[in-house]
């Protein structure tokens, strides 16, 4: 088996699932478009997980990987392979999924609570998610729920966290697989957010606590991945 993770900048990786991965013996594959390498063919990998950046779904002109990105993963999707996007990678699977993309009402930065909705209960997630749990947000922008997707989660400041298309494709705004090591990279890269006002963006020092739930977390990536991967 074999997973190939896009990624959009070098300070947001797999964090915590490189180790999952590792560990069920999957072959893993880092296509760094940062770095101008080749998007995956469905047929080199069984997994495709798109990760996060700072970019927006539009920026093609600042971008011009993103439109031939937004059809490897719509070439993944057709072929019937688990894909999951992580912030921007959820974006980009809403907007290939003919769902729209836009500006949220509330930036939304550093830690706070996620609340199951009732689209949940028809998925393969619904025994791994409580009702409520806390996660790792940094982003700005939003999604619509695609047509013939779950919507499964919300938090106060984005009603649209994530969803679920078929079973097999899934789309979380928020971050549940970020390190005490991967919040750091994105406070040195992107710590200019935290300048901006907003009644949901977190300070560094909160961010980067000890107390924060790391290690929780990290644990229910593990079992979401689990359960995708037994299904």
């Amino acid at each position: 088996m074999k997973v190939t993770f896009i990624e959009h900048v070098p300070f947001e990786g797999p964090g915590s699932m490189a180790d999952w991965f590792e560990s069920k013996g999957f072959e893993l594959a880092h296509c760094k478009l940062f770095e101008g390498d080749r998007l995956p063919l469905p047929e080199e990998s069984d997994w495709l997980v798109v990760m996060g950046g700072p970019m927006g779904i539009a920026d093609e002109a600042d971008y011009s990987w993103l439109k031939e990105e937004k059809a490897c993963i719509r070439s993944f999707i057709e072929a019937g392979k688990i894909v999951l996007g992580i912030c921007l990678g959820a974006q980009l699977i809403a907007d290939v999924l003919g769902a729209d993309v836009t500006p949220g009402e509330h930036k939304e930065i550093g830690w706070h609570p996620l609340f199951a909705q009732e689209g949940l209960e028809e998925t393969c997630l619904k025994e791994v998610l409580p009702e409520v749990f806390p996660a790792f947000h940094w982003h700005g922008d939003t999604f619509a729920i695609p047509a013939g997707a779950q919507h499964i989660l919300a938090s106060r400041a984005c009603a649209h966290q994530g969803f679920v298309y078929e079973d097999r494709v899934f789309a979380f705004q928020f971050h549940l697989e970020t390190t005490p090591q991967s919040a750091s990279l994105l406070v040195q890269n992107a710590g200019e957010d935290l300048l901006d006002e907003g009644r949901f963006i977190q300070s560094e020092k909160l961010i980067l606590s000890e107390e924060n739930p790391f290690s929780e977390i990290n644990r229910l990536m593990g079992a979401l991945l689990d359960k995708i991967y037994e299904q």
